[in-house]
């Protein structure tokens, strides 16, 4: 399974989402959200010059919403394009704020990582899963888990899955009618594939019809298809880049696409644009959210 470049030369690609018939994704440390339409052209959604955006989603009305990862803030872009904080999420926030996903009903579960996650040396706590209601009321929705990166909603909004990276796992839960979050349980433990790798840390996440999870292990340098119970099926590996995220996306969700990078150090990553979007063809589509 080898992968095409469908677009390229940003800082930091993440947060990939496929909606409303577009691939939208985040460049963190480009300070930017981009929209990539079907033809190639990529257009700057959204800048956030003083914060790093991460998570993507949008309310029940079109507006998107964007994880400003540094501050601990939830922005919501409106019509006209200028965005307004939608929730203030810092009083809550042990660390990084990363990755999101928003419920039909315009719900969001935005994954606090426990530490900051681009400082090294930091102090590293549980993290937590985040709720926000529509009109932007904050609680902790699950506590102690180990780094929260990843969230995935299966299609009925009643069952949500977390890319737990501080522990090489997957786990879900169910979601209650009122957004709380419930049975919570081990979808997948995550096996080294690499050599001399020992630790599979899931980073971004997506559900496809047959309820198989697509990882990026970053580790790994791998982006790779499992089962409930740990399973691999399908694995797509890379040389010299480290993949972070995946989406199903395309006409009829059939396309993978994945947002690679050389380093995940901010550091590193400034010193030149060599970011991208890679993509490839598969058997099963994609479902529920993103």
């Amino acid at each position: 399974m080898k992968p095409r470049t469908v677009a390229d030369g940003f800082v930091f690609t993440e947060g990939p989402r496929w909606y409303d018939g577009a691939l939208w994704f985040s460049d963190i440390h480009g300070h930017r959200v981009h929209r990539l339409a079907p033809d190639g052209a990529v257009e700057v959604i959204a800048e956030v010059a003083d914060d790093d955006p991460s998570g993507l989603g949008w309310l029940p009305d079109g507006r998107l919403l964007i994880v400003a990862m540094e501050h601990g803030r939830l922005l919501r872009r409106e019509p006209d394009g200028t965005l307004a904080e939608h929730a203030d999420l810092s009083p809550l926030a042990r660390g990084s704020l990363n990755d999101m996903i928003v419920r039909g009903d315009g719900t969001a579960y935005v994954g606090d990582m426990g530490a900051r996650i681009f400082e090294e040396g930091g102090q590293r706590v549980a993290g937590q899963t985040i709720r926000v209601t529509p009109d932007g009321d904050a609680s902790c929705a699950a506590d102690d888990l180990a780094s929260p990166n990843g969230h995935i909603l299966g299609d009925d909004d009643r069952t949500l899955i977390v890319a737990e990276s501080g522990a090489g796992r997957l786990t879900a839960f169910d979601v209650d009618a009122d957004g709380a979050l419930t049975n919570r349980r081990t979808f997948a433990e995550l096996t080294p594939e690499k050599e001399g790798v020992v630790f599979a840390p899931p980073d971004g996440i997506c559900l496809d019809a047959e309820q198989a999870v697509w990882v990026a292990d970053p580790l790994g340098a791998r982006v790779f298809r499992v089962l409930e119970g740990g399973e691999v099926t399908d694995t797509v590996r890379f040389e010299d880049v480290i993949p972070v995220a995946c989406v199903l996306g395309g006409p009829e969700r059939r396309t993978l696409f994945m947002c690679v990078a050389v380093d995940w150090r901010r550091e590193v990553a400034l010193r030149g644009r060599t970011a991208r979007i890679d993509a490839l063809e598969v058997d099963v589509p994609g479902a529920g959210r993103p």
